[in-house]
């Protein structure tokens, strides 16, 4: 395939902020077509991409020829009849996580995936974070021991506003959950490996936001084994006063090995603290050249926000993955996995019990 045409379900900031900024890294890529269902959204994202091509019914989009992949950027309650309508249309689809409302849908969409033959993809972004990628490197290779904890902690502060359809089960599935410890529960895969079982806690707080009822969890933690041993706490919160909004917030990663310790936070993506068994104190380590972009990505690790720029070479894995026929990291199964512990995790809340992983086959 020489030229890929992409289209744009979802006109919403993180089509804007991520993607489209990634797909500008692609060669032979180009934006054809964008969705969504307000006109006003719809509106500014035309003005600002200049596409020809627009509407605000989806499958006007994934019926079109020129068009050989979608981005789903939509309410959790669309991913699944959007992605599996583009995958019948011979669609290769990136969808935002999570990735479907169920662990049944996600399945669904993962083997409509399979039997269509197209590509697939879950917007796991921190895999993309160059500290994610070196430590990553380090404990696969030996370097701090053997792995004994992993403990993870987005704290942001939403306070009572309105967040729109995230606070209504019927669109979100899950709230805090699914919106942020989603990421966290990919990454303690990507780091330490599949989980053996866990238990979890949920907290609604808060139960009108400006006028609109949510029935969602706004704080969640989850514990967990690992089938290496490792033990995780892996805890997520909207309601934490003071620490602000996006990249800016507290989110932080800490695992501690036999032979060393390793603390991440996101604000600086390009560097993290390690401490040592043999020296007092932490050390900053800056990320090697080549854990800063996502190999064969042209992105500037040294250009624009070093928060925010990362995530646009998950674009560019999609892309790649699409023009050299290969699976895409992280995948629908890595999206399936994780709904796999999502479900189990409001379960465990529910009835205060440890319950066993049993992932979907690989």
């Amino acid at each position: 395939m020489s030229n890929i045409g992409v289209g744009i379900i979802g006109c919403g900031g993180i089509a804007l902020q991520n993607h489209l900024p990634g797909l500008e890294l692609c060669a032979d890529t180009k934006l054809v077509g964008l969705c969504d269902n307000s006109d006003e959204v719809l509106d500014k994202a035309v003005k600002q991409t200049g596409v020809g091509v627009y509407t605000t019914d989806y499958k006007n989009l994934v019926q079109r020829d020129d068009i050989h992949a979608v981005i789903i950027a939509t309410p959790n309650v669309t991913h699944s009849p959007m992605a599996i309508e583009a995958m019948l249309n011979g669609k290769h689809v990136l969808c935002e996580k999570p990735l479907g409302m169920d662990q049944k849908e996600t399945l669904q969409m993962l083997n409509c995936a399979r039997e269509n033959k197209v590509r697939h993809m879950t917007a796991f972004t921190y895999r993309f974070v160059p500290a994610m990628r070196y430590m990553k490197h380090l404990v696969d290779t030996g370097a701090i021991g053997q792995p004994y904890h992993i403990r993870t902690c987005r704290l942001q502060d939403w306070g009572d506003r309105n967040i729109g359809w995230r606070q209504i089960k019927n669109m979100a599935g899950s709230g805090e959950l699914g919106d942020m410890l989603s990421h966290r529960l990919d990454y303690a895969h990507f780091l330490i490996g599949d989980m053996k079982r866990i238990t979890a806690d949920t907290r609604r707080f808060i139960d009108d936001r400006k006028g609109l009822g949510s029935d969602l969890e706004d704080w969640v933690t989850v514990m967990a084994e690992f089938n290496n041993n490792a033990t995780g706490v892996l805890e997520s919160s909207k309601l934490a006063t003071g620490r602000g909004e996006g990249a800016r917030s507290q989110d932080y990663c800490e695992i501690n090995g036999s032979d060393a310790s390793m603390i991440f936070q996101l604000e600086n993506p390009n560097c993290f603290q390690i401490a040592r068994k043999s020296q007092t104190g932490l050390e900053t380590i800056d990320v090697p050249r080549e854990f800063l972009t996502w190999p064969g990505s042209s992105r500037d690790p040294f250009q624009g926000d070093p928060g925010i720029s990362f995530r646009w070479d998950q674009d560019f894995e999609f892309i790649d993955a699409i023009r050299n026929q290969r699976e895409c990291e992280p995948s629908f199964l890595q999206g399936a996995r994780v709904q796999t512990v999502m479900d189990l995790a409001l379960k465990a809340a529910n009835e205060k019990a440890w319950f066993d992983v049993d992932y979907p086959e690989g």
